[in-house]
């Protein structure tokens, strides 16, 4: 199970969108923070901001390159 590495924060919505946000959470089953958080990723890359996009795409290239071989007797 992967880690979290959250930070507090401290900040004011409208009532109808943190009761908006808590009602998708409680349908999804999912915890408040999480569905934030993927709205702040959303908004975020809306605006064009590269979240970990640089390093995931670094570490994808480093396993093409390492495994290409591998990759082309998977894929027939």
């Amino acid at each position: 199970m992967k880690t979290l590495n959250l930070s507090k924060f401290s900040s004011q919505a409208s009532p109808e969108i943190l009761n908006g946000l808590h009602q998708i959470a409680d349908a999804e089953g999912r915890k408040f923070h999480a569905v934030l958080d993927e709205a702040f990723r959303d908004y975020l890359s809306k605006k064009g901001f590269a979240i970990n996009r640089r390093k995931m795409m670094s570490h994808f290239a480093q396993s093409l390159q390492e495994f290409e071989d591998l990759y082309k007797e998977l894929a027939k």
